[in-house]
């Protein structure tokens, strides 16, 4: 058996039988994995904007947010899970299986008779989504070699943003001609175009399939994930009633994670590997993905109400002013991939980047409220190009660093890491955001509560000296919010600093 200290210094070289470069590389490994990722990528989005109109054919206006949650559950769950099957029966059939499923549970979404039905579909699209993403980066690692990985890695990632991006516009036009089950028809010929692609890909490593899959595993993930999202949800919810059942789903969260990784620890195959957390690149690599998902959410998801209500913008316009930001990490993405493809240098760049992104958002803790709103979205895009280089590096070292056989496992690994950080981020935020409200301002408090329930509408309606007290009070405690989000970025700054593995 390998022993820990063998597993940390496992070389940093591509394998034996790692492809080699070849001039047709491109065309054999983007076209494959391009669409499996946008659909990842683009589905929250897309289908959050049809909500209106799914409420409006079953009425279940109270429920309407499971429609996102459930699938939000399912896919975080399946990702690891997706990684480790990838290892053991072949990555491009965990590709094609994943794509298959998904096809099927948007095929049940779109004719669904009742609101319990589309949720179990979108449950089993999140399992079959789940994997999408996950064996796209496995896929990358397994058949590009190590120092062109960056540029890869660069393709995915801007898609990705592309994605998000694209995903409202998208799902509001579609939703808008032809209804909100063409959101989920769509799917299918983006699904059937997709697997033609991959059965273009050679079938890949496979490693031990007769290994027994650690089913126990995922069900305590599953265990740990469900209270911990619900968890989230109330977050963004705040509701002073709810404080005890928010107490519960804690407990129920940290027993959860507990026992998986007691069960980690003695189990045989175990889905979580806690054998390649020994090794120090790869546990600084998942902490910095899950502090990237964590910056990113708690901006994406609280930036939208700072800007309606401290600043007075529409929700069209919020939407807009967020595109700047969104781009600036996609294009941090590429050029950082460029970058370590070209120098094979791979902690400096969020080293440097993120001390720059922090620095930001330290600026913007102090002038956010005297900037206009162009400047404030100008200014979130510097953050935001520096922060694209966070992600990229976490992948490409747990890749390389883990041998082939772990490729699915890597990447699923950055995944998780990346969800439980998108979750942790969203939810801190929001207990720093409406408790310094609580706390500072509780007459605005109360009025903010109110516009996250019911709309902007609410601080229209008040008059006009009301409305300036509501705003500088807003701008005043989201300073705790950019802050928040730089103490983030310092985490990820420690890690790629500290990273023993600088370079391919």
């Amino acid at each position: 058996m390998t022993s820990p200290s063998a597993l940390q210094e496992a070389p940093r070289v591509p394998p034996p039988h790692m492809p080699p470069p070849t001039r047709g590389l491109f065309r054999l490994v983007v076209p494959p994995i391009i669409l499996p990722v946008f659909m990842a990528a683009a589905d929250g989005t897309i289908v959050a904007t049809a909500l209106p109109s799914i409420a409006n054919t079953f009425g279940e206006v109270h429920n309407l947010s499971w429609v996102v949650i459930a699938n939000l559950i399912a896919g975080t769950v399946a990702a690891p899970a997706y990684g480790k099957l990838g290892d053991l029966y072949g990555r491009r059939r965990m590709m094609l299986i994943s794509l298959l499923a998904f096809a099927a549970a948007s095929l049940l979404c779109a004719y669904s008779p009742s609101f319990t039905v589309l949720l179990i579909g979108r449950v089993l699209q999140g399992l079959g989504g789940g994997g999408l993403m996950t064996m796209a980066q496995a896929l990358v690692g397994e058949h590009v070699p190590v120092r062109q990985r960056g540029t890869y890695q660069g393709y995915l990632s801007a898609n990705i943003v592309t994605g998000t991006t694209i995903g409202p516009v998208a799902g509001g036009l579609i939703t808008q001609l032809w209804g909100w089950h063409a959101v989920f028809l769509m799917y299918l010929p983006l699904c059937a175009i997709a697997m033609l692609l991959v059965l273009r890909l050679p079938a890949g490593v496979r490693g031990q399939g007769k290994a027994r899959f650690d089913m126990i595993g995922l069900l305590l993930l599953t265990a740990a994930v469900v209270p911990m999202l619900l968890l989230v949800t109330e977050f963004q919810r705040p509701d002073p009633s709810a404080l005890p059942r928010m107490g519960v789903l804690l407990v129920l969260t940290v027993i959860g994670f507990v026992a998986l990784l007691w069960h980690q620890g003695r189990a045989p195959a175990p889905l979580l590997d806690l054998r390649l957390l020994r090794n120090p690149s790869f546990w600084r690599s998942d902490v910095m993905a899950a502090c990237s998902g964590a910056s990113l959410t708690a901006l994406m998801t609280f930036l939208p109400l700072y800007l309606v209500a401290a600043s007075g913008a529409t929700v069209a316009e919020a939407g807009l002013m967020l595109i700047p930001l969104s781009g600036a990490v996609s294009s941090g993405s590429v050029v950082t991939g460029w970058l370590i493809s070209r120098t094979g240098r791979t902690a400096i760049f969020p080293s440097v980047g993120l001390s720059i992104t922090g620095l930001s958002l330290i600026a913007l803790a102090i002038w956010a409220p005297s900037l206009s709103r162009a400047e404030l979205a100008w200014a979130l895009a510097v953050g935001g190009l520096c922060q694209g280089s966070a992600m990229i590096t976490a992948q490409i070292t747990v890749q390389s660093v883990s041998s082939m056989s772990q490729l699915g496992a890597a990447a699923g690994s950055v995944q998780l890491a990346r969800a439980l950080g998108s979750a942790f981020g969203a939810a801190t935020a929001g207990a720093v955001l409406f408790g310094l409200l609580a706390t500072l301002y509780p007459a605005t408090a109360d009025v903010f509560v109110q516009m996250v329930r019911e709309g902007p509408g609410v601080l229209h309606a008040l008059s006009q000296p009301q409305q300036a007290v509501v705003q500088a009070d807003v701008a005043n405690a989201f300073r705790g919010v950019f802050l928040t989000v730089a103490c983030f970025s310092t985490m990820i700054v420690l890690c790629a600093a500290t990273m023993p593995v600088r370079r391919l």
